[in-house]
């Protein structure tokens, strides 16, 4: 009989190696498990396998590329989110080939399963007066409206991912004449971001007006957060942009055409500093990345950057500026009717 091992692997690949020895973030481990609840339901509706009777012998090479497609046919996830769920298998079959040795060989099998080809998708951003546009959409006169022109600002001048501006604490900011803050990024990597002087200035404000004794230190307080004082969650944050924006879309010069989402604030600065001419390395540091491959998308995406670059080093080589009008020559216009005529 085979033994029902798949759950007793699952339950350690998720509850101690991910949180022990990788050290990966809580938000990594949440999107694993939904790809392994999703294998489960795989498993029992098309299977009619439920959990607790599940082997390593059924995770073969056939079964998870079927899952894959059942992802896609069935509950109509992008090609995108399909790579994704099969990061987190082959994570988790890198975990169990060396305490399950005998299905080594399916295993390598799995590890084999490419990732599926899709279009990439071009990096939106908002223009400098778009930006411009948006910040100043909130009342500053309200805390509320403080909060939210200062939480923008932030967004968009640290070019920080959303979780970042969650997790930003007091002790995180230092705001001296050169202002920076400290944010806490994937990987349990930390960089220090320096601000502008109008940024530090709203922050000052936003924290005068907002601080409150709740039980902790004022160095552990979050520097955004809701009515409740409590910590500002990523549906909170894009429900605040969505305001405004739509507020935004009012205005002229305000002609967006796809989802302004807080990850289109990081998109923006790093194109504007790009257009700016700061070099990619910078920017790189600047964002976070691990190498430039990754920031080299924000120069493939700005196409005014590059227009200019071929204007300074466009060369006229036409003669003259003004083309010729052909229908002004008689033996031309003949010859080409006398074609028609054959």
């Amino acid at each position: 009989m085979t033994k029902a091992d798949l759950p007793y692997y699952l339950t350690k690949f998720l509850g101690k190696y991910l949180p022990g020895e990788k050290n990966v973030s809580r938000h990594t481990i949440q999107s694993y498990s939904v790809t392994f609840k999703l294998l489960l339901s795989f498993f029992e509706q098309t299977k009619a396998i439920t959990p607790e009777r599940l082997s390593m012998e059924d995770l073969t090479r056939d079964t998870i590329v079927d899952f894959l497609n059942w992802i896609e046919s069935t509950r109509n996830c992008s090609v995108t989110t399909r790579n994704q769920r099969l990061v987190a298998i082959h994570s988790f079959v890198r975990f169990v080939q060396k305490q399950s040795p005998e299905n080594l060989f399916e295993f390598q099998r799995i590890l084999n399963i490419p990732d599926k080809k899709c279009a990439k998708t071009v990096v939106p951003f908002l223009t400098g007066e778009e930006m411009k546009i948006l910040l100043s959409m909130s009342d500053p006169s309200t805390k509320k409206g403080l909060r939210d022109m200062v939480l923008m600002a932030v967004l968009y001048d640290s070019a920080a991912r959303v979780q970042e501006i969650i997790d930003l604490k007091v002790k995180d900011l230092r705001l001296d004449k050169l202002a920076v803050i400290t944010l806490h990024g994937k990987g349990q990597k930390t960089r220090h971001v320096p601000i502008t002087e109008k940024t530090k200035n709203l922050l000052e404000s936003h924290l005068r007006c907002s601080s409150s004794s709740n039980g902790f230190s004022s160095g552990e307080q979050y520097v955004f957060v809701n009515q409740k004082k409590q910590q500002l969650t990523r549906w909170g944050i894009s429900y605040i942009i969505d305001k405004y924006v739509g507020l935004a879309s009012l205005c002229d010069g305000f002609d967006v055409r796809f989802p302004i989402t807080p990850h289109v604030f990081r998109h923006s600065k790093s194109v504007h500093l790009l257009q700016s001419g700061v070099n990619l390395i910078y920017i790189r540091d600047f964002l976070g990345h691990s190498d430039c491959s990754t920031t080299q998308i924000y120069a493939k995406a700005d196409t005014e950057t590059r227009r200019k670059a071929l204007e300074a080093a466009y060369v006229d080589i036409l003669p003259t500026s003004e083309l010729p009008d052909w229908s002004d020559d008689k033996n031309l216009m003949d010859f080409l009717i006398s074609l028609g005529r054959q």
